[in-house]
């Protein structure tokens, strides 16, 4: 199975206020070029958005982000997503995604955590919050003594920066929100979130 870092560079992360936009929203995401689309459980409308999508626009790969706990677990693959992300772990956490019977991204911001998800068999994780913890940097640093190790940085990345998380030899790929502006999916214009995706999806992986 291929895994969530490589469908594409860039994972867009939503926030939805409003399931009824969950398909049309992902539908231009994927027609520009990103199939993996992060919703996170931060709204009431989260978990009906993951069920729309996983309904009705099968060439998209849904996940939910901002997973919790082991409810919010349980929450989310009932609702259909395909894969977990959290912006941090606990071994209860941590058991329930990997009882969940899908691909998961469990978030890390220190080499220890990094570590200690090794330990566990876990190789894929997420590096939260990206900017504030260091950044480019920071994971360039954990390249050399954590070789296993691929990430999704996600946290402050912008269309400008992505391509040097990219460029890293332990980035698989990032998660941003650039593609997804509050404006546009204000006015539905899911046009212009196609051509941002599709910008988005151009960036290159190093």
């Amino acid at each position: 199975m291929t895994s969530v870092l490589d469908l594409a560079p860039v994972i867009p992360v939503v926030v939805l206020e409003d399931a009824a936009d969950a398909v049309p929203l992902a539908r231009a995401l994927v027609a520009g070029g990103l199939p993996a689309i992060e919703v996170t459980l931060r709204t009431p409308a989260a978990p009906a958005a993951i069920r729309a999508i996983a309904d009705e626009v099968p060439d998209a790969m849904v996940g939910a982000g901002t997973v919790i706990s082991p409810d919010t677990v349980t929450e989310a693959v009932s609702a259909g997503a395909r894969f977990l992300v959290s912006p941090g772990w606990t071994d209860r956490l941590l058991d329930a995604m990997k009882a969940a019977g899908v691909p998961f991204l469990p978030g890390v911001s220190t080499a220890s955590e990094a570590v200690a998800l090794l330990e566990r068999g876990v190789t894929e994780m997420k590096f939260f919050p990206a900017e504030a913890a260091g950044g480019t940097a920071y994971l360039r640093s954990l390249a050399s003594p954590l070789p296993r190790a691929r990430f999704c940085p996600t946290g402050g990345i912008t269309a400008s920066t992505a391509p040097q998380y990219l460029a890293l030899p332990n980035v698989g790929c990032v998660g941003g929100t650039w593609m997804v502006p509050g404006d546009a999916l204000r006015a539905k214009d899911w046009a212009r979130v196609e051509e941002l995706a599709h910008e988005a999806a151009g960036l290159r992986r190093g």
